[in-house]
């Protein structure tokens, strides 16, 4: 068992790490350092605190001060000494460890435009990353018509509709010629778009920013096709790098992140690393549920519970749950038309067979696609209202055979599925105990029934006992439902 642990980086997952390690017994001291100047916070609903739906107390993490662990905010970390195993801090300090966790995640990219500075932006030009940068967004907009966001992936994609929502003129200029490129297809980034456009976000694909000029009065963003769109502020959502100096100083090994095993060790096996900085087998993360798998992982190797615990990555699927858009992708979908899209060539026992289905309603914002290898759902985009959602991420989690009738999931159909395969549950009683209700925290709905048979009887009960919901929230309305349906049956029925 290790003794003293110190944990660089007071984020999500360095936050998590000092839960876990709480959570175990043993002889061990945590340290956390954190160059924020506040307590962790939940990064993944900034979004919704634009919009106005939350207040910052509302994406507060659990306090670590009250459970145990020596909290620094506001001390970065300068350099790691490997040799003396200890670290320097920004107030001088010379701290100890018997083993070091980085959890140092990422910064966010500010793209090299004639006009911007990397070390000292204009006061209206913000990127979006960090609860600083929410609150100088916010700041901004308290008196503005107009907003630009520079970048239509994921993150620039909430923060544009979480100004939306706040009465904002938004427009998004992406490079790409559509949205999302990562995780959608042409036709899927084009519905979305429609989408978009009726919620107020207005957005200019396939052209490139070439300079950005800012006043006191307002800001304006060059675009290679010679035009130029005027705003109160311009919001940078070009993506995120991950934050390896620190490793790399070290002489750890670092690629596009600090290289870690199965185990989450570095080259050097008193340093580990989780979260948005660590590559694992070729992979930087970027999603909670890796992170937190990654936490939970290291604190049970560092208290001994369990010294053959290996880190095994969960399916990757994006969800973008934003007012008006419900959006989920996952798996590999070649662009259609490539030679990998349609039927593979099968062998004598079927094996090899690939089918692509997809269906579009630009006009309802609703688009879904579905590639099913050997009856196994290998990939699929689901944009807008379809009450299959919840399946098709089970069945892409699991591997488990799709239902015969391949409609139930495009079109959110239920229908009588085959033995072996899954169908969408009309009602919490119908949904398999093994289903996987929040994936952030990987918690099933029999770990939601375990923990109201031992006495928990609110949905906030639940979400403490269980952490369910507290990630990116898209499965609080899963996790009440199955309490509301919990509260409304006799105890000795809940049996499954």
């Amino acid at each position: 068992m290790t003794g003293r642990i110190v944990i660089v980086g007071y984020g999500m997952a360095g936050a998590r790490l000092a839960t876990e390690l709480h959570a175990r017994p043993g002889d061990h001291k945590v340290t956390v350092l954190g160059a924020e100047s506040h307590r962790a916070y939940n990064r993944i609903l900034l979004s919704t605190l634009l919009a106005g739906k939350l207040d910052e107390a509302d994406v507060e993490l659990t306090d670590l001060a009250g459970q145990g662990a020596d909290v620094r905010t506001g001390t970065a970390v300068t350099a790691i000494d490997r040799s003396a195993r200890t670290v320097r801090t920004t107030t001088g300090e010379q701290i100890g460890y018997d083993h070091l966790v980085l959890a140092t995640g990422s910064r966010a990219v500010v793209p090299p435009l004639a006009g911007l500075d990397v070390d000292r932006l204009p006061d209206r030009v913000v990127p979006f990353r960090t609860l600083d940068d929410c609150r100088r967004i916010l700041a901004a907009v308290r008196d503005a018509r107009t907003v630009v966001v520079l970048g239509g992936g994921l993150l620039g994609l909430e923060a544009a509709r979480g100004l939306a929502a706040r009465g904002l003129d938004v427009h998004v200029v992406h490079p790409v010629g559509h949205l999302m490129e990562r995780q959608l297809d042409p036709a899927a980034g084009a519905v979305l778009a429609g989408t978009l456009a009726r919620l107020g976000v207005r957005t200019h694909l396939g052209v490139s920013a070439t300079g950005v000029a800012a006043g006191p009065d307002g800001v304006r963003l060059d675009l290679a096709d010679g035009r130029a769109l005027d705003a109160d502020l311009l919001v940078l959502a070009c993506g995120v790098r991950p934050d390896t100096a620190l490793a790399a100083a070290a002489g750890l090994t670092v690629e596009r992140g600090v290289v870690v095993d199965e185990r989450l060790r570095t080259d050097d096996p008193h340093v580990s690393a989780i979260g948005d900085c660590a590559q694992h087998d070729g992979v930087v993360g970027g999603l909670v549920a890796p992170a937190w798998a990654q936490a939970r992982v290291v604190a049970r190797l560092l208290t001994g519970e369990d010294a053959h615990d290996r880190y095994r990555p969960p399916p990757g699927v994006t969800r973008l749950k934003a007012a008006g858009i419900d959006l989920a992708a996952m798996g590999e979908l070649p662009p259609p038309g490539d030679p990998g899209t349609g039927h593979a060539p099968a062998d004598d026992t079927g094996a090899g067979r690939c089918e692509e289905l997809t269906f579009a309603d630009p006009v309802r914002g609703t688009y879904a696609r579905l590639r099913i290898t050997d009856d196994r759902l290998t990939g699929a985009i689901l944009l807008g209202d379809n009450p299959a959602v919840g399946t098709v991420i089970q069945l892409f989690d699991r591997g488990s055979p799709v239902p015969a009738d391949r409609r139930a999931l495009l079109l959110g159909r239920t229908v009588d599925g085959p033995s072996g395969g899954a169908e969408p549950a009309a009602s919490p009683a119908l949904m398999p105990d093994a289903t996987t209700v929040c994936r952030c925290n990987a918690v099933s709905k029999a770990d939601l029934v375990g923990c109201w048979r031992a006495g928990a009887r609110s949905v906030a009960d639940v979400v403490t006992a269980t952490r369910a919901g507290t990630g990116c929230g898209s499965c609080r309305d899963a996790v009440a439902g199955i309490v509301e349906w919990l509260s409304g049956v006799d105890p000795v029925e809940v049996t499954r």
